[in-house]
């Protein structure tokens, strides 16, 4: 079972992983960032578009490869509740 860490404004270090998972109509959508030097004024995001939540799981696992030591971040838009078929939240 996958473990992710619940996203806290702060905690996430510099290369961290970051998976949004936010409302889009009835369904819920996500995407991925890289959190980014503070000196710069945006984190990167991949992609652009919204993916389905498995989806956006799989391309976080992928990219956390690059820095397996840490972990993935998970921030929940206001009224989405995790679902514990997508793993664990701590």
């Amino acid at each position: 079972m996958r473990t992710f860490r619940r996203y806290r404004k702060g905690e996430a270090g510099v290369g961290s992983i970051v998976i949004k998972l936010y409302h889009s109509g009835d369904q819920i959508r996500g995407y991925i960032r890289k959190v980014t030097d503070p000196k710069q004024e945006k984190d990167t995001v991949f992609p652009s578009e919204e993916l389905q939540v498995d989806d956006a799981f799989l391309m976080a696992e992928n990219k956390h490869r690059e820095a397996p030591d840490t972990p993935i971040f998970v921030e929940l838009a206001e009224g989405i509740r995790w679902n514990p078929t997508w793993g664990s939240l701590i």
